[in-house]
């Protein structure tokens, strides 16, 4: 297995060395660390990554040799005894066994049974279609099947039908470095730009210095200051969930909007906007920034771009507590609203297909909100978008 992580961090173009792999292995056979996958995961980086711009081809590389391997640490989960949310099994259930599962009935009655049963449950459970535990098809629980249910301990999403998620959660940052495939998104970013001579004459305006001079009988040199783009750009990016299969794309957008948009700041949210953001999914669990702060701080002659794909339980929109990670005060439908009376000019960029739009209740619970300014993440899309804000 070891093996194996060296040569596909070789394939990488990471450049590891044999003595680096060697000096790796030493420190396993020396108990240096506690036999976790997180406890390997920082010694291997240790030892084998000597450049930081190396660091995200390296985690994926990991994510990739070691999946399936993770543990989950006691503060990773809610305050629910970790025995009883360990994964024993991985019960499939045929399509028409899930076609016969209900949901309980609305987000009041599965937060408000959720409770009683934390009430009741005096052990570990598995497999049943009641308690709080795994492999079963209770609403509450692991690795089993429920169409709205509420998710505790399980690693990741699979069937995408939690309501609720209550699992400490990292998210990387997107690399705005990426150069691949950026050229047309660029093309098209342009649309918004809006130049305009700012500042100190540094410039020679040929023109006016040839007239003037023609006027005048002497050379008479004009000047003008440099042509800047003017445009203000404010950029949210969804970040973490169902948005992992997009971070591609999305980093080949924030790499483009870097280059193009010399006046933009970004922020990272999920799923839909809250009470806070954060610039760095690395410590956003302590560097929030408040969100009417952000609001209030940026001129209203900025452009607001949402890119998320939207795809969320409604409940996330439309409620209080709604959202997966926090209980929200506020329903998330209610902050877009705020925005929006702030900024004229919002548009959001979806990187899910357009046609596959009206099977997600809550992409069209956005797009109510936000008046249809809702883009697929194409090349025409990002055209049609940039159109629209360049009206505002």
């Amino acid at each position: 297995m070891f093996i194996n992580f060296f040569q596909e961090l070789r394939s990488a173009n990471i450049p590891v060395s044999l003595r680096e792999y060697l000096t790796l292995i030493e420190a396993v056979d020396s108990d240096v660390i506690e036999q976790k996958v997180e406890d390997f995961y920082y010694l291997s980086r240790a030892a084998l990554v000597k450049d930081e711009t190396n660091l995200d081809k390296f985690d994926r590389v990991f994510s990739h040799v070691f999946k399936g391997l993770d543990s989950l640490e006691e503060g990773d989960l809610a305050q629910i005894p970790e025995e009883w949310l360990k994964k024993l099994t991985e019960k499939f259930l045929t399509e028409e066994e899930k076609a016969q599962i209900e949901a309980l009935g609305g987000w009041e009655k599965i937060m408000e049974t959720l409770q009683k049963r934390l009430e009741e449950q005096k052990e570990r459970h598995e497999g049943g279609n009641k308690w709080i535990g795994t492999g079963g098809t209770s609403p509450f629980g692991a690795y089993g099947y429920n169409p709205e249910g509420v998710r505790i301990g399980q690693k990741e999403g699979r069937h995408g039908k939690a309501v609720k998620v209550w699992d400490k959660r990292e998210y990387k940052n997107l690399d705005d470095s990426v150069e691949l495939g950026t050229r047309n998104i660029k093309v098209a970013l342009r649309r918004l730009r809006k130049f305009a001579r700012d500042g100190q004459p540094t410039e020679l305006d040929l023109d006016d210095t040839i007239k003037s001079t023609a006027h005048h009988g002497y050379l008479d040199i004009k000047m003008v200051p440099e042509r800047k783009n003017k445009i203000n750009v404010l950029i949210f990016f969804d970040i973490g969930g169902s948005m992992d299969s997009h971070i591609k794309l999305c980093e080949e957008l924030f790499s483009a909007a870097r280059s193009e948009f010399k006046n933009m700041e970004y922020f990272y949210f999920h799923n839909c906007l809250y009470e806070y953001v954060w610039k760095d999914n690395k410590r956003r669990h302590n560097e929030r920034m408040n969100t009417w702060d952000v609001l209030h701080k940026y001129p209203s002659d900025y452009k607001v771009i949402f890119v998320g794909d939207a795809s969320m339980s409604p409940y996330e929109i439309t409620y209080a507590g709604g959202s997966v990670e926090h209980w929200n005060e506020e329903p998330g439908g209610i902050w877009l609203e705020r925005l929006q009376q702030i900024y004229e000019s919002v548009i959001w960029l979806n990187p899910v297909g357009e046609q596959h739009w009206q099977y997600t209740p809550s992409i069209e619970l956005i797009q109510q909100i936000i008046h249809n300014r809702m883009f697929p993440l194409t090349l025409e899309g990002l055209d049609n978008a940039m159109r629209e804000l360049s009206r505002g």
